[in-house]
C-alpha cells in the first residue's frame, strides 16, 4: 500500500497545476470536499460503516482535517495559483517526511538526533535553498507562494504527527468524512470571499474527478490507514520519491525545465532526507520501534 499510495500521491501536484487556471484555489478545493463528502456519505451509508466514538475522537478528527486537508492543500494550491511551480511545490511539501522523523527521534521521543541525521538535515534544506533560490531569481516562485508552500509543509506534518498520537483507530471512511467537513467549513469563508469565477470545461471537471475519486477517496484514506497501522515510517520513507516523480510528470504535461540547478538540488534533498529516515536499527528491535510509533 505505501508504493500504491506515493503514486497516487504524486498526482496531486500536478492536478492542482491542471486545474487552477480555470479556478481560484479555495473555491476548487470546497467543490473538492463537498463531491467527496458526498461520494463518503453514500459509500457509509451502503456499507453500514460506524462512525467515529465519542466527543475526543471527533475533536481530534477536525484538528487533522484542517491541517491535513485545509492547511496542506489550501497552502499547495494556493502557492501554485500564485505562480510556483507543481515540482517546487511539491519540493517543498517533500521535506516532511524528514521533519518528521527527526521530531519522532528527537523531540517526539526526548532523544538526540544522530550526526547522521544532521547531515541529512543540511543536505536537505542546501536542496531545496537551491532549487528555491533559483526560481526566485527566475520569478518562477516569490516569497508569498514560498511561504504558502511551507505552510502546507508545517500543517501535512503537523496533521500526520497529530492523527498517530492522538486519533484512535476507526473506519476510515467516517474517518475521512470528518476530517472533510472541517476542512470544508475552514475553507468555505475563503472560497466565498475569492471574486474569480469557477469555469467549468473538459480540463477542470477532469480536475475535479481526479482530485475526488483518487486522491481525496483513494491517497487520504490510504494514508489514514497506513498511520492507523503503524506504517507512518514506511510512508515516509518512500515520500522523498513524490518530488521527483512530480517534476517528471510536470517536465512531460507543462514543459516546466528540469535543469541541472534544479535536477542537483531534487538530489540533494533525497539524499538528505533518505539519510534521515532510514532505519539503521538491529532486526530485534524492529517491533518495538514500530510500536513506539
Amino acid at each position: 500500500m505505501p508504493g500504491v499510495f506515493v503514486l497516487i500521491w504524486s498526482t496531486g501536484f500536478v492536478v492542482a497545476r491542471f486545474g487552477m487556471p480555470h479556478a481560484p484555489p479555495m473555491t476548487f478545493l470546497t467543490w473538492r470536499f463537498a463531491l467527496s463528502m458526498a461520494a463518503f456519505l453514500l459509500w457509509i451509508r451502503l456499507s453500514g460503516a460506524r462512525w467515529p466514538q465519542g466527543r475526543n475522537q471527533w475533536m481530534h478528527l477536525t484538528v487533522v482535517g484542517v491541517l491535513l486537508h485545509g492547511g496542506y492543500l489550501g497552502g499547495v494550491w494556493a502557492a501554485v495559483k500564485g505562480g510556483m511551480s507543481a515540482g517546487t511545490a511539491a519540493l517543498i511539501v517533500g521535506l516532511q517526511p524528514l521533519i518528521t522523523a527527526l521530531w519522532l527521534s528527537g523531540v517526539g521521543h526526548a532523544q538526540r538526533a544522530s550526526s547522521r541525521q544532521w547531515v541529512g538535515l543540511a543536505l536537505g534544506l542546501a536542496g531545496l535553498v537551491l532549487v528555491v533560490w533559483r526560481k526566485l531569481g527566475l520569478g518562477e516562485a516569490s516569497a508569498p507562494t514560498v511561504a504558502l508552500a511551507v505552510l502546507a509543509l508545517l500543517s501535512i506534518t503537523a496533521g500526520t504527527l497529530w492523527q498517530k498520537r492522538y486519533v484512535r483507530a476507526c473506519d476510515v471512511r467516517t474517518a475521512n468524512t470528518v476530517q472533510l467537513m472541517a476542512a470544508f467549513l475552514l475553507c468555505l469563508p475563503f472560497a466565498l470571499a475569492e471574486s474569480e469565477p469557477f469555469h467549468w470545461n473538459a480540463q477542470s471537471a477532469a480536475a475535479m474527478a481526479w482530485s475526488v475519486l483518487a486522491l481525496t477517496l483513494g491517497g487520504s484514506s490510504l494514508l489514514v490507514m497506513l498511520i492507523q497501522r503503524g506504517a507512518a515510517t514506511q510512508v515516509t520513507s518512500l515520500m522523498y520519491l513524490v518530488p521527483p516523480c512530480t517534476a517528471f510528470l510536470a517536465w512531460i504535461l507543462f514543459g516546466e525545465a528540469l535543469t541541472s540547478g534544479v535536477l542537483a538540488g531534487m538530489a540533494l534533498t533525497a539524499i538528505g532526507v533518505w539519510l534521515v529516515v532510514r532505519d539503521t536499527s538491529p532486526p530485534s528491535t524492529a517491533p518495538q520501534r514500530a510500536a513506539s510509533q
